[in-house]
């Protein structure tokens, strides 16, 4: 039976509908956020899996008939997730993923689909509150319910869930979510904006958080489920957990101390493979064997955080928010490279670089956007080889997807305009070793390869990773905010929190969390750490480059801009593109880029190039005034005048009057076609027609008089 539920959300109607779709599922909602429709289910398997980690899959699936659409492609159907797609995916697993019980290992998949939208009350955000509130009245276990909303900030104004027009003029671009007592998960973007103010929108779009958290309490109360008390928790026995703790403790942890990562793993893993293998040739069952696995990896875990909040140790010897080395490097590929750079700090390397193209290299948009095309893009490779592993090559993860837009989006708020840099710019980021935040070294020598390509960028992004290790509860117990985390930092830490930004404010922000959630106080002290760390990762990379080059690299095409009239967009193209494409093969297959404002923009890797063909098309466009003096060619001779070529396809009549100062009885008798002829724009008549005169640059006979037209009569008639 269909319930319906409503709220009134910040001036805008959500509705739940429950009940009637979808009821094969564990769970499935209907939600309506304006005119935005979203299904959400969840389904879980019947059997527990002996797997080491939970296989928890969260999917956002457009539809593109929910905006109207019909699919690109030959096939003219939805093809594999867009990276839109994925990016929404990944916000809802980012925020749901820590809240299920520990040891729950029942397969989960919790698929949205777009089934209608409207741009201006976010899918996204709607999939995600589905996606919580399917799983939160499913028997499945959570620890729910979560939301998510964005923030923008309008004239100084902060404000949830900004529609299109208001996310075009809005300095915030936040994503903000959680439970109702904690922030767990942010993905931002913003124009240079402060630490505080930066705050003051996570603290702004968390209240909003509260809210729909609280709608979804009201629901469960009425038509939730009791959890299913016959799932099998994955729990290891107390005996198992002494017996090997007392075996490897104290070598293990010796073991976590070394400096070196590959070192520190080699060691790591030769302990307990050792231990693996005692056991198995003991007698010990496969799922036994993997248990002392995972006892010695929560050892190495313990041991990692205890190093941190009780003796204020890292890993590799580092104080709490001390950097590891840095090195900048630019030019590494070469100028053939239209920009190139390595950033190094520590263990993680990336090598980027920046290729230019013309405008109309942009990349189509095919998804549930309002997005048509983009003419910035930085995409990011992780091969396993980065970390000395093996894997597929070629298959684009959902992590390298959400990295390349994490630097995307950080470095985006520096490009110069279209008009300012009408380019196609393509940064390409390839991690050579990881040990930790590889997204925000490619930030780093991203950056500097825009400036060694000549993009005029405003100003110098860096990035940096931050951690937390905590003790207990935020407001009660001591915790640990860490500067440069590596990678198992990350693994055992409790916060990956990434910021980016210039000197003058933040760019980027993404926040994961472990635990339930983090207070502003966390955030505060962890955003004053990244600050002082950008400043010092800055240092470096100016050292390399200080600011962008003057000019594209030589084997960069130049490019040169000219604006004309729209009427005259047809006479630059012609007929079946004749016109330009003569211009093209003229100039050596320059490339000519026109849009519908007229605006032209010329490309070539010889500026010879561009300076010819700029000039064809101003002798096409351009109009004769009167006045005007012309050399020209005489292209057509007939009994009344000469017609000579001023410019482009222009032409004037020089009539057989205007020949000489003395009677010409029929033009042939003075030039012929070939001549080049001196000639000044005398007239344009009402239908655009020239004429010209000859005679100014002849010297006038003695005691010439101008006969005055008789009375009443025309004067000599001419033909055009």
């Amino acid at each position: 039976m269909k319930k319906t539920f409503e709220l009134e959300f910040d001036g805008r109607k959500l509705v739940v509908e429950a009940g009637e779709i979808g009821k094969q599922t564990r769970g499935c909602v209907l939600v309506r956020y304006g005119d935005t429709v979203v299904a959400s289910n969840v389904t879980m398997s019947k059997h527990t899996v002996d797997w080491d980690f939970f296989p928890l899959s969260v999917e956002y699936q457009e539809r593109m008939y929910a905006a109207g659409k019909i699919p690109g492609g030959f096939l003219r159907r939805e093809g594999r997730p867009s990276s839109h797609a994925i990016l929404a995916s990944r916000i809802t697993d980012r925020t749901m993923r820590p809240l299920f019980p520990e040891g729950f290992r029942n397969e989960v998949q919790v698929v949205s689909q777009v089934m209608a939208v409207d741009y201006d009350n976010s899918p996204e955000i709607t999939a995600m509150f589905g996606s919580s509130l399917c799983v939160c009245i499913s028997d499945v276990p959570f620890n729910g319910p979560i939301a998510g909303v964005y923030v923008g900030r309008v004239d100084g104004k902060l404000v949830i869930n900004p529609t299109v027009e208001q996310r075009k003029v809005s300095d915030i671009d936040l994503c903000v979510a959680g439970t109702e007592e904690a922030i767990n998960m942010v993905e931002a973007g913003a124009n240079e904006v402060s630490e505080e103010d930066m705050l003051d929108a996570l603290m702004f779009g968390h209240e909003a958080v509260k809210k729909l958290c609280r709608f979804q309490k009201e629901i469960i109360k009425k038509i939730g489920v009791e959890k299913n008390k016959d799932i099998q928790f994955k729990v290891i026995p107390e005996e198992l957990r002494a017996e090997v703790t007392a075996k490897v403790d104290k070598e293990l942890r010796k073991a976590v101390s070394t400096k070196d990562k590959l070192e520190r793993e080699e060691k790591i893993e030769a302990i307990e493979k050792a231990t693996e293998a005692e056991y198995t040739e003991n007698g010990a069952d496969p799922k036994t064997v993997q248990q002392v696995h995972e006892i010695q990896e929560d050892i190495v875990h313990q041991e990692v955080r205890r190093l941190i909040a009780e003796d204020k140790i890292r890993p590799d010897g580092r104080k709490p928010d001390e950097l590891r080395p840095l090195d900048a490097q630019v030019d590494i590929l070469g100028r053939r490279v239209h920009g190139s750079a390595m950033f190094t700090r520590g263990q993680t390397q990336v090598i980027s670089t920046t290729t230019l193209g013309p405008l109309s290299d942009k990349q189509i948009i095919d998804d549930l956007t309002p997005e048509e095309s983009k003419r910035f893009m930085h995409h990011y490779n992780f091969p396993q080889w980065c970390v000395g592993g093996t894997g597929k090559i070629g298959v684009l993860a959902r992590r390298e997807i959400g990295h390349g837009a994490l630097g995307e989006r950080a470095l985006s708020y520096v490009i110069p305009s279209e008009e300012e840099f009408p380019y196609t710019v393509r940064v390409v980021s390839e991690v050579y070793e990881s040990n930790g935040s590889s997204s925000q070294a490619s930030i780093c020598a991203g950056c500097m390869s825009l400036m060694a390509a000549g993009v005029p960028i405003r100003r110098m992004v860096s990035g940096i990773a931050m951690g937390l290790i905590s003790t207990g509860s935020l407001d009660t117990n001591p915790y640990t905010i860490l500067t440069d985390i590596q990678g198992l930092e990350d693994h055992f830490g409790d916060m990956d929190f990434k910021v980016a930004g210039t000197e003058v404010g933040i760019t980027a922000l993404q926040m994961d969390i472990k635990i339930a959630g983090v207070t502003r106080e966390v955030l505060r002290e962890a955003l004053a750490q990244a600050h002082k760390a950008r400043a010092e990762i800055r240092a470096v990379m100016s050292k390399a480059i200080a600011a962008p080059r003057p000019d594209v690299s030589e084997f960069a095409p130049k490019l040169d801009k000219m604006q004309i009239d729209v009427d005259k967009i047809r006479d630059v193209i012609g007929t079946g593109g004749k016109v330009i494409n003569e211009i093209i093969a003229e100039c050596d297959n320059v490339q000519i880029d026109i849009d519908d404002n007229g605006l032209i923009v010329i490309y070539h890797m010889n500026r010879e190039m561009i300076n010819k063909a700029k000039k064809m098309i101003e002798d096409i466009v351009r109009e004769a005034k009167v006045g005007e003096v012309y050399e020209g060619e005489v292209t057509r001779v007939e009994e009344y005048g000469a017609f000579v070529k001023l410019f482009g396809t222009t032409e004037g009549l020089c009539h057989v009057s205007r020949l000489d100062w003395g009677y010409v009885a029929k033009a042939s008798d003075k030039v012929k076609v070939g001549d080049i002829l001196k000639v000044r724009v005398c007239e344009i008549d009402d239908h655009g027609k020239v004429k010209v005169s000859h005679r100014e640059f002849i010297e006038k006979p003695a005691g010439y008089v101008e006969k005055p037209t008789p009375v009443g009569k025309k004067p000599h008639k001419h033909h055009n």
